[in-house]
């Protein structure tokens, strides 16, 4: 699906972990209708190439190294988005961190770091962009990238399990009090999203694969341009009346898991 190349035309967007995987498919997509874009991440290097990606595409588009975890770094990189094309409109928290270990044996550091990228970076993206999505004549967006593992436990990844179900709490808080701003606040959850390098780790490196893939009422894995779609939309003005919604995009996985989070079995029909 392709959005028109005016959806976002005139929208600054400033994309956390935008050097690749869910972020970089969010850019390109933007890019694609019309946004300008800043893409923000610890890795330089990645950095530079995801933009002149965007730049061979027609957009226009800039770097900012920035470690979500320091405030002050987010702040700089919201300066420089303003500085550089004027306002901000659109603020995508989707910078994360994750890897697989029990809970039992978890160390306190492990625990913390996650935590403090993927929820603590959240709030700092938010409280960085506010005043220039206050002032967006567009109707400012703040997105944050969720999951639905969030609300149904995460058997292994606990820390990020708990930092994503704080974050849907802190957007929907952030929706009551930033309504009255015009600001609209979204999380997308996605689902297993096979073109990142999340779902080769947890789920094909540890050949669990085919068991997850069984558990998808669709009976395939996502691609980031699934939720950057998500993301067009909610940003365009076909988004203008959506604020405090949680966008599951998972293929309906979600929908086909016990309450312990355990895939439902299939069944057979009745011949």
């Amino acid at each position: 699906m392709t959005f028109t190349p005016d959806a976002l035309a005139g929208r600054v967007a400033l994309i956390t972990g935008g050097g690749s995987g869910i972020g970089f498919g969010i850019a390109k997509a933007f890019a694609a209708a019309g946004a300008k874009l800043v893409l923000a991440s610890r890795n330089a290097e990645r950095l530079e190439g995801a933009v002149s990606q965007l730049k061979e595409m027609g957009a226009e588009a800039m770097a900012v190294t920035c470690d979500v975890r320091d405030p002050e770094a987010v702040a700089a990189a919201v300066q420089a988005t303003v500085e550089a094309y004027g306002g901000l409109d659109v603020m995508i928290a989707n910078a994360a961190g994750n890897f697989v270990v029990p809970a039992a044996e978890m160390s306190a550091n492990a625990w913390r770091t996650v935590v403090d990228i993927d929820l603590n970076g959240t709030f700092h993206c938010a409280k960085a962009a506010y005043p220039a999505l206050k002032a967006s004549s567009h109707g400012g967006r703040f997105i944050a990238i969720s999951t639905t593992r969030a609300l149904e436990g995460w058997p292994g990844c606990a820390h990020a399990g708990a930092a994503k179900a704080g974050i849907m709490s802190l957007m929907r808080t952030l929706c009551g009090e930033w309504g009255r701003d015009g600001i609209r606040c979204n999380t997308i959850a996605p689902g297993a999203i096979g073109d990142t390098e999340g779902v080769k780790r947890i789920y094909e490196d540890a050949g669990r694969k085919e068991l997850e893939l069984s558990s998808i009422p669709l009976g395939e894995f996502g691609k980031t341009a699934d939720i950057a779609n998500a993301a067009v939309f909610l940003c365009s003005d076909a988004g203008q009346y959506i604020t405090g919604a949680d966008i599951v995009v998972d293929g309906g996985r979600n929908r086909s898991r016990s309450s312990t989070g355990v895939a439902v079995p299939k069944t057979e029909a009745a011949e």
